[in-house]
Parts: C-alpha cells; structure tokens; sequence
C-alpha cells in the first residue's frame, strides 16, 4: 500500500502537513516536560547518565518516526494516531480512502 507523492492532492499535502506537525509538536512538547520533570529530581551523576541514555533512545524513536515521505504517511499517521499523537479527525479532507487505510492500521 505505498501512495506515491503523485497520488496525493495539493488540499491533502496541506492537511498532511498540518497534521504532522502538530503531532510532532505534541510529542515534543509531552518530551520537554518529562525531561524537565526528572532533571528536577537528579541528585546522582548515575540519574544523568541514565536520562542521557533515556533522550538518546527518545531521538532515535523520534527521529525514526517522524518520516515525511508520501510513500510511507499513511504507516506514520496510524501510528502516530495508535500512540495518541494524532486524532483521525484531525486528517479529514484526506481521500476517503486513505483516512479508512489510517484507520485500519491504527487498530491493528
């Protein structure tokens, strides 16, 4: 099921856009307060090291996750939606279709 860049209209690129960057937003924003949260409790270097280790894994999840390409959208958005992330009605005007392949693969 990959949907080529072609397959997608300018209306849903928008959408697309809009929709991915709100979840990274949030994702971040849920990050920052986390790490805001332990750093205000280290007391040891061994606290640091393992909030070092914790960011490291947290950046290459992110980093990993967060793949804007048009074959691969309709993969991140279930997933991002499956994690809370995202809402499936922050996606409408997106091809009937794609929203239900979303869907889909969010439940699974």
């Amino acid at each position: 099921m990959h949907v080529s860049e072609a397959e997608w209209t300018d209306i849903e690129k928008k959408i697309a856009r809009t929709a991915f960057d709100q979840a990274y937003k949030r994702e971040i924003e849920a990050l920052l307060k986390q790490v805001q949260k332990e750093a205000s409790t280290l007391v040891e270097l061994d606290g640091l090291w393992q909030l070092h280790d914790f960011l490291s894994a947290r950046r290459h999840e992110i980093e990993g996750k967060y793949d804007y390409q048009y074959s691969a959208l309709l993969f991140v958005f279930a997933g991002l939606v499956k994690d809370g992330w995202l809402h499936v009605n922050e996606l409408e005007g997106l091809s009937k279709d794609k929203l239900s392949k979303v869907s889909a693969l969010a439940r699974m």
